[in-house]
């Protein structure tokens, strides 16, 4: 495994590019293409093979395809692949070559740690274009490593800011201070690390109007919770000039793709209550669909919408509408609570929060949450892996 705070400073130069593909061809002349353009390039054709490459020697950037002889046509081999690459080494960047692409399939893999994409066959500029940029980051993440290491800012420091940083989320994310006539509103956060890329928030938009939101960053820590800072200060925003969700959902991934770095990417739930209708309009990009349980205990996930935010240009979002009847209660989550692992690794899921919600449907959202923390806190030894937010709303 590559150290990552190593205190010998990153020497810069030629830039050592693992190429990673099946096919001969593609590997002899992506090897002339990166050599003639100043690169020291190394090429393997197997999964195994990366991670023998990776764990004799730092590499400046990783292009590779997603499939290989075992898997052809799902991505699955590549998938994985990028999971064990980062396990070996966080700060190296991971540029992935594909034929084809799905949206799902281009989450999954930036959710994984992939920093960019290029298309099969490439054009060779933009290639290079792509590998110069991830190289320009890797240095500065190694560079910035090496002067954290040598004691630039001491430890004790750093623990003291992220412990402010956290007073002032917790803040901003546990006290609604939103009064809304027949709704009660509670709200839970807890991060995995000492800050948060998690946000729960329920604020007012006019006399009529109150907004809710889950969203949830990919990954986790300072570099999380500075883009939901970012995302947070833009729903603000437009949720005051725009009445429709999905409007607000569109606007704001148009903001988020031109501002957030490419491999990351924003899940988010956003809802508008029109509190004398007790009508609840509502957009789903790419997050965990909110439970809705009714007092006679069915169930209904809030799923309309679409992609996740900040990670694809020109998206437009579908929205839906549902009643709120008394009795009601409204669970919104990130995964950090359904995807919590017991020592067999089995994941808490949705099913669970299902079933604490139907039981527990006729306590106050102040119960009901401490209820679901409880529960997922001792199926998981009370070891959160991720980030965990939730806001319970109850319908009088």
């Amino acid at each position: 495994m590559i150290p990552v705070n190593s205190t010998t400073p990153y020497i810069r130069q030629l830039p050592r590019t693992l190429i990673a593909d099946d096919e001969p061809d593609i590997l002899a002349a992506l090897r002339l293409l990166l050599k003639n353009d100043g690169y020291e390039p190394e090429t393997v054709s197997s999964p195994a093979a990366v991670l023998e490459a990776i764990e004799r020697a730092q590499f400046d950037v990783v292009l590779m395809d997603l499939n290989y002889a075992r898997d052809t046509t799902s991505g699955r081999e590549g998938i994985d692949l990028i999971s064990r690459i980062q396990a070996l080494d966080p700060s190296l960047p991971i540029v992935v070559m594909t034929a084809w692409a799905t949206v799902d399939l281009a989450v999954e893999a930036m959710r994984r740690g992939v920093r960019d994409f290029v298309q099969k066959p490439w054009e060779n500029q933009r290639l290079l274009q792509t590998l110069r940029k991830q190289v320009r980051h890797a240095h500065a993440r190694r560079a910035a490593q090496a002067r954290l290491a040598n004691g630039r800012k001491t430890e004790a420091q750093l623990q003291r800011e992220l412990i402010e940083a956290r007073e002032l989320q917790e803040n901003l994310l546990t006290n609604p201070l939103l009064a809304l006539p027949g709704l009660e509103i509670a709200i839970k956060w807890q991060p995995a690390k000492t800050v948060s890329g998690d946000y729960v928030a329920a604020f007012g938009i006019d006399d009529e109007h109150a907004a809710l939101c889950v969203a949830d960053v990919v990954g986790k820590g300072l570099p999380a919770a500075l883009l939901m800072s970012n995302f947070q200060a833009a729903l603000k925003s437009l949720a005051l000039h725009y009445a429709s969700p999905a409007e607000v959902s569109t606007r704001l991934n148009h903001v988020l793709y031109s501002n957030i770095p490419l491999h990351k990417f924003i899940t988010a739930f956003y809802g508008v209550v029109n509190v004398p209708n007790r009508t609840f309009t509502f957009t789903n990009a790419g997050h965990n669909p909110p439970l809705l349980v009714h007092a006679n205990g069915d169930c209904v996930r809030l799923e309309a919408g679409g992609s996740v935010l900040g990670a694809f240009p020109d998206l437009t979002f579908t929205q839906g509408t549902v009643q709120l009847s008394p009795g009601d209660r409204l669970l919104l989550f990130t995964d950090g609570l359904s995807e919590a692992v017991d020592e067999n690794n089995e994941q808490f899921g949705e099913q669970r929060l299902i079933d604490l919600l139907r039981e527990h449907r006729h306590d106050t959202p102040e119960q009901l949450k401490q209820i679901i923390f409880d529960a997922v806190a001792e199926f998981c030894g009370h070891s959160f892996r991720d980030d965990a937010a939730l806001m319970i709303v109850s319908v009088a």
